[in-house]
């Protein structure tokens, strides 16, 4: 393994010192790193997270970062004249949610988001309107230890655009189960069931796609969507971005 590990990887590191009592060579042949890895967090008393002075690095955005990432994301989707300019997010911080930082904060930020999410170099689409009542569902994944083993959890998040709400519920697998499972419970959560829900092309309920884009549904996603009378509607393939919102809230939920 290469760089900084994953802090689940960490922590289980740390479970097999400390628990399993085993050697710092035991550690860093089990998990295939090298010995000077699994002894720098074998023996880690301090876990707080290191925050180098970077440039240019301003706190007083953490708490915008998942607005002002979810503005660019959605933007992709508009015409390139209609979308927020760097000016146009600091008055509506200003406006909407009392921002109390510079002009230039947000204008950094955001030329350092829309570098790193390659806006600027995304393709044209058409803008997609997402009225109250409407909402996005994917899946996530991400890593956690059970029962003292490193193990790989799904969690399907349901969002709602118009009012930028999310909910989140873990699940072992993407199978079909687990998914109208998690939907059921996503429900439950909400308060209610939307009227309309984007989705992936994903297997649990779309058996394929015709050249036609006419989708075959699995026979228990259309008795679900039947039963609790909402409409599923499909991004076109390799277009995740159709869905921004909800792609933004399940990186929110996996880095929170």
């Amino acid at each position: 393994m290469k760089g900084m590990l994953a802090m689940a990887q960490q922590h289980y590191i740390k479970y097999l010192r400390d628990v399993k009592d085993q050697s710092i060579s035991q550690i860093a042949e089990q998990l295939g790193v090298s010995w000077r890895t699994a002894k720098k967090y074998a023996d880690c008393s301090d876990w707080n997270k290191a925050e180098p002075p970077l440039r240019g690095k301003f706190p007083i955005m953490e708490a915008y970062r998942e607005q002002v990432d979810t503005w660019l994301i959605e933007d992709q989707t508009r015409p390139k004249k209609q979308r927020h300019t760097a000016k146009r997010i600091y008055d509506r911080l200003v406006s909407e949610f009392g921002f109390a930082g510079s002009d230039r904060t947000v204008r950094y930020y955001v030329a350092k988001r829309k570098s790193e999410l390659q806006i600027e170099k995304s393709e044209p689409y058409l803008r997609l309107e997402h009225p109250g009542g409407e909402a996005q569902a994917d899946f996530g994944t991400f890593q956690a230890i059970i029962g003292g083993q490193l193990v790989e959890r799904k969690m399907l998040v349901l969002s709602y655009p118009y009012s930028n709400a999310a909910f989140v519920f873990v699940t072992p697998k993407e199978n079909t189960e687990c998914f109208l499972e998690g939907l059921r419970q996503l429900f439950e959560m909400s308060g209610g069931v939307p009227n309309r829900i984007w989705f992936d092309n994903l297997s649990a309920a779309v058996v394929s796609v015709g050249t036609d884009g006419k989708r075959k549904l699995t026979d228990e996603f259309q008795r679900f969507a039947l039963h609790y009378r909402f409409q599923p509607v499909f991004c076109n393939p390799a277009q995740g971005n159709e869905k921004g919102h909800v792609e933004n809230k399940v990186g929110y939920a996996r880095r929170n």
